[in-house]
């Protein structure tokens, strides 16, 4: 490699050059030690005082550069430039040829002065040998190399050259290929380290940035030989690990060093067994990646990749975060974000997992619950007290569920649980029913206590025969019962309910033909005047006659189109056909059709009735429109919007079923109301019962006070129709007492026997008059 001089060298070189110049400083005292030996030899053979002035000579120098090398251990190199290096360089070549020199001048002094044999060759000899040393010591400074070189040769050169001799002049012309030589194998040790040293600032500065990026990458790593034996291990892994410096990790066995970093995670000897077996799996190639969780707060990721030599990197990294996202995202899959209860599909994966546990065979529950009412909750008190009240339903259930049960939300207002422990079918639906009544009671939510209730649908079925589907339909059929019968009471699922579940079904799709068909029909019930005079108003009632069971009972088709989502149908084919006929009916006749929840939905309903009274030409005060309490309970708002619009077009709107709800008396101000229809439950033994028949005359009268008609329906006796006449309760009276629902047919020939009866007066009908 070319030298470069030491002008072009950089300066860390430069330095490392120079500070070689001042290192190995034992050989200075043995070179000082060989030449004062050297010259007092030589004095002793030669009695010549000029060889002592040598040796003190060479101790002063030498005492000089030691002075000199112990300042330049004191100073700071880092802080040295190029022009300051150059000064200590300069100083060492100043010492170094101030000793070669002395004895360059002796080897002169000997041939020329002298001319003793043995001054000459020990003067020489120790000249030489002190040059051999320049390659091994002062290859640092080129400058030095030459100044020692000639300062030590040039003397002895002179000296041959002077003595006139061919042989001398031979060797002063040998010692010239010496020099060169010597300058050579010098340079080429300053060069091959020059290339060292560069390759080894190379190595270093990779090393330094190598070593910069394993301590501050977010991984822990170890790098692994065949034996598992540690060989590299960053900041971060010692961290992670609790394992202290990582330079005592060097050369440690894996196993070792994690045993003591699990140790001091506080874990016990099980958990380490498995952390080391996972890791053991992962060094093997058996898996991909480990995940160990640590402790609860720390959960580490480990991979591995395998080396040419055997060995294998091990890397690792803090997925605490990680985890805990997926947790908590697997916690909303799996967990409803109200009640923090499992939701069905993971109810549906620990029920098959407690099944699978089961050692021997037995009986197992499903039950379903649903609150009572809940949608008056919502209604009255807002949805976040209803929202509140599932939590506290929830935390009751879970609370009494414990680890004897599995309980979920299912939706709304429905809630399920599965009993997986119980021997014998008894003791189970005793248990289940037990659950059911100390669930029910009271519940605090924000300082209100609320009463509640819930109807429940129950299965029990051997644990071999358990299908959630299957159960889930089963427990749905008993909670249908349950409603049907009573909210609030308890209903074990038995095959009865298929087959009626069954024939419900079949009921539906044969509604829904009938309605395609339009093979219901209307029938009208009286409201007459208290004395039973003049028929004002009909309610028109729907009926359906099925070819097969006869006469369907409106409470069950009617309910079953609700189920559907078909009423409104009825609803539109009950509105046309009563306008259609009550056009026919004497002008002082109005006709009433029921509104249920479904109609009171949707606006259309305005545009419906706006339709049929067009095509019947019938006068809008005419037709009443009856609503119940329920209708008015699901989106209050909306449904009054409704209700004021089809009054502000003219048609009468009444209530229908008063008093049989919540909160009765809150709507007679807040509707736009004409007539208010009084349940028959008021009527029911008021002739028996004064303090019913008080209620219900405090009821008229609060009515009356707020400008409403009132129409009592279900008077069936003559004593309660005198007993309200009497009071002056009624302004319309509906029931047996005067007329049962009938026909059209039969209603036009009641109105005609009516107006005969009244003497002969007149009653209008379109295009002609009846007497």
């Amino acid at each position: 490699m070319r030298d470069k001089g030491q002008n072009g060298l950089p300066a860390d070189v430069y330095l490392s050059f120079v500070s070689s110049l001042y290192g190995n400083r034992q050989t200075l005292f043995v070179g000082m030690l060989s030449h004062v030996i050297t010259f007092s030899f030589v004095y002793a053979k030669t009695d010549d005082p000029f060889f002592l002035v040598c040796s003190a000579l060479v101790v002063l120098v030498w005492s000089l550069r030691a002075y000199g090398m112990r300042c330049f251990d004191r100073v700071d190199t880092a802080t040295l430039d190029m022009d300051g290096i150059r000064v200590w360089e300069n100083r060492y070549n100043l010492g170094a040829v101030g000793t070669t020199l002395v004895l360059g001048s002796a080897c002169g002094y000997s041939l020329l002065v002298s001319r003793d044999s043995f001054a000459e060759l020990a003067c020489i000899s120790v000249t030489l040998a002190t040059m051999v040393s320049v390659v091994g010591r002062n290859y640092g400074s080129r400058r030095a190399v030459d100044y020692i070189t000639l300062s030590a040769c040039i003397p002895m050169v002179f000296g041959f050259l002077a003595l006139q001799d061919f042989y001398h002049a031979v060797l002063a012309v040998l010692i010239l290929p010496f020099i060169l030589t010597t300058r050579m194998m010098a340079n080429g040790v300053r060069a091959f380290l020059y290339k060292n040293v560069l390759a080894a600032r190379e190595i270093a500065t990779i090393a330094e940035r190598f070593d910069t990026a394993l301590n501050n990458m977010p991984h822990g790593l170890f790098m692994l030989d065949a034996d598992q034996r540690i060989l590299v291990a960053n900041r971060r892994a010692c961290e992670l690990l609790h394992l202290g410096n990582q330079e005592r990790l060097k050369d440690c066995h894996l196993d070792v060093v994690l045993r003591f970093g699990v140790r001091n995670t506080f874990l016990d000897a099980e958990q380490s067994r498995a952390i080391l077996r996972q890791l053991d799996e992962l060094l093997k190639g058996e898996r991909s990646r480990a995940l160990v969780q640590v402790t609860d707060a720390l959960y580490l990721e480990f991979t591995a990749s395998t080396r040419e030599n055997g060995g294998a990197v091990l890397i690792f990294e803090d997925v605490t975060a990680r985890v805990r996202a997926e947790n908590k995202i697997l916690h909303m899959v799996r967990y409803d974000t109200l009640t923090g209860l499992p939701n069905r599909t993971w109810f549906a994966e620990i029920v098959q997992a407690a099944l699978a546990e089961r050692r021997k065979p037995g009986t197992v529950g499903f039950m379903v619950l649903d609150v009572d009412d809940f949608k008056h909750v919502n209604d009255m008190r807002g949805h976040i007290t209803g929202d509140r009240l599932l939590c506290a339903i929830a935390e009751r259930i879970r609370r009494m569920a414990g680890d004897k049960a599995i309980a979920a939300h299912l939706m709304g207002d429905e809630f399920m649980l599965f009993f997986p422990n119980e021997a014998n079918r008894r003791d189970l639906e005793a248990r289940m029913r037990r659950f059911h009544e100390q669930l029910r009671g009271t519940y605090d939510v924000d300082g209100t206590n609320l009463q509640v209730s819930f109807s429940v649908g129950a299965v029990t079925v051997p644990s071999g025969e358990f299908r959630l589907e299957d159960m889930q339909i089963r427990a749905d059929l008993a909670l249908f019962e349950t409603k049907s019968r009573a909210k609030g009471g308890f209903t074990l699922f038995e095959q009865e309910m298929d087959a009626r579940y069954v024939d419900r079904q079949k009921l539906k799709e044969e509604l829904r033909e009938a309605l395609a068909a339009n093979a219901l029909s209307v029938a009208y019930q009286p409201m007459f005047l208290p004395d039973g005079s003049r028929i004002e108003c009909c309610e028109a009632l729907s009926r359906w006659v099925h070819p097969e069971r006869g006469p369907v009972s409106p409470e069950v088709f009617i309910r079953v189109a609700e189920e559907m989502g078909i009423v409104s149908s009825i609803t539109r084919f009950m509105i046309h056909r009563a306008c259609a006929d009550c056009a026919t009916w004497p002008a002082h006749m109005s006709v009433s059709v029921n509104l249920s929840v479904q109609d009171l939905r949707d606006t259309a309903l305005v545009t419906l009735v706006a339709e049929a009274l067009e095509a019947s030409g019938l006068e809008a005060h005419r037709l009443h429109l009856e609503v119940t309490e329920s209708c008015l309970m699901e989106e209050p708002v909306k449904v009054r919007t409704i209700l004021q619009e089809l009054r502000a077009r003219g048609i009468t709107i009444a209530i229908d079923d008063f008093g049989t709800g919540y909160s009765s008396l809150s709507y007679l101000d807040q509707l736009p109301l004409d007539l208010v229809k009084i349940d028959r439950s008021f009527v029911r033994n008021i002739c028996e019962d004064s303090r019913r028949f008080q209620l219900l005359r405090g009821t008229v009268n609060l009515s009356r006070e707020l400008g409403l008609r009132i129409v009592i329906e279900g008077v069936e006796t003559r004593e309660q129709l005198a007993l309200l006449n009497k009071h002056g309760c009624a302004d319309l009276v509906q029931g047996y007492v005067f007329a049962a629902p009938m026909t059209a047919t039969a209603l036009r020939d009641l109105t005609e026997t009516l107006a005969r009866a009244k003497g002969g007066a007149s009653v209008r009908r379109p295009g002609r008059q009846v007497a």
